[in-house]
């Protein structure tokens, strides 16, 4: 039996970053996808957006250093890089919903094969009843990334058949970057793109329950 490590927030943080081609305009929606923007590499323009009205996003500021008039989306304090603004909540979503980001990286609580995002609710009761802009982003941006473990808490997985949760958004997502693997949705399926060191294509498809092609 082959042993694997799972990657780490940071890890997979820059497993995306790297990813992301120079000049693009990107969003990174709330929670784990906020972390990419401190990976970013240092010979790339990447113009970071975030949907309360901010373009020319720059990395979490130093301890001590934080201004609280300047946060994301997810009320974290922010940096704003040379040549950056900010604006009107409207004109964001305009920006958003008119095609006008490259990519945008969201969580998600599963995504099917397909590539079909539900990552607003589970349906269970007390839960947050707004889908807030990622339905925006999903459609609205012109490739649609999920970054997210590949497991619950309790061992199930992630990347499903079918969502059984709320959609956000259907066909819309291009790639699932995960802990221990990254995949491409298609509309025969799912492709692997890579996994982690020691993760063999049998037990990845034993984990996930679905076959997944190869390039």
């Amino acid at each position: 039996m082959s042993s694997y490590q799972k990657r780490t927030k940071d890890e997979l943080a820059q497993r995306i970053a790297q990813d992301i081609p120079d000049g693009s305009y990107v969003n990174l929606g709330i929670g784990m996808p906020t972390k990419v923007a401190n990976h970013i590499p240092a010979d790339r323009e990447i113009v970071l957006q975030s949907e309360n009205g901010i373009l020319g996003m720059g990395p979490a500021p130093e301890a001590g250093k934080e201004d609280y008039d300047l946060t994301n989306a997810g009320k974290q304090p922010v940096t704003l890089l040379p040549g950056g603004s900010y604006f009107h909540h409207a004109d964001s979503f305009a920006m958003m919903r008119g095609g006008h980001l490259d990519i945008c990286v969201l969580g998600a609580f599963q995504v099917s094969a397909t590539g079909d995002l539900a990552n607003w609710s589970t349906g269970e009761p007390g839960a947050i009843p707004a889908v807030g802009g990622a339905m925006d982003l999903a459609v609205g941006a012109k490739s649609t990334w999920v970054m997210m473990d590949l497991l619950t808490k309790t061992g199930e997985c992630k990347v499903v058949e079918k969502c059984s949760y709320p959609l956000t958004g259907l066909a819309c997502v291009k790639r699932i970057y995960t802990d221990l693997c990254t995949l491409e949705c298609t509309p025969q399926g799912l492709r692997l793109i890579d996994t982690v060191e020691g993760l063999s294509h049998a037990q990845l498809e034993a984990l996930i329950g679905l076959s997944i092609a190869t390039a």
